[in-house]
């Protein structure tokens, strides 16, 4: 387990509720990628992630599917890719990722508390 936080601290991380609508490979990247954009409603917008989630997930399965994503990161560059929300999963003893998303359809950009 890692170190305890306060609510104080937890409430700065803004997750909020998207639904991805393109995904490309990451040609650039080192490890197997791919280019998510994600529609996290109007008061965010559209933002893209470069994500290691090949193990389960394309084009095919992922376009149009609700993700949970980390939206007040910085911008990183990540082999090409100006990757600007953290979509969140659980990571399996192998490394392979299982993304988190609601159990109901739900409106882009509600906040994840």
């Amino acid at each position: 387990m890692k170190e305890q936080i306060t609510y104080d601290i937890f409430n700065k991380v803004d997750i909020r509720v998207g639904t991805v609508i393109s995904v490309k490979k990451n040609e650039k990247a080192r490890k197997p990628s791919l280019v998510v954009e994600v529609d996290f409603g109007s008061e965010i917008g559209i933002k893209q992630s470069s994500a290691q989630i090949t193990h389960y997930y394309n084009e095919e399965n992922l376009k149009g599917k609700q993700v949970i994503g980390v939206c007040n990161f910085p911008e990183k560059n990540i082999a090409g890719v100006v990757s600007q929300v953290l979509i969140l999963g659980s990571i399996d003893k192998e490394g392979k990722v299982i993304l988190v998303h609601p159990s109901q359809k739900s409106e882009n950009g509600l906040p994840i508390a």
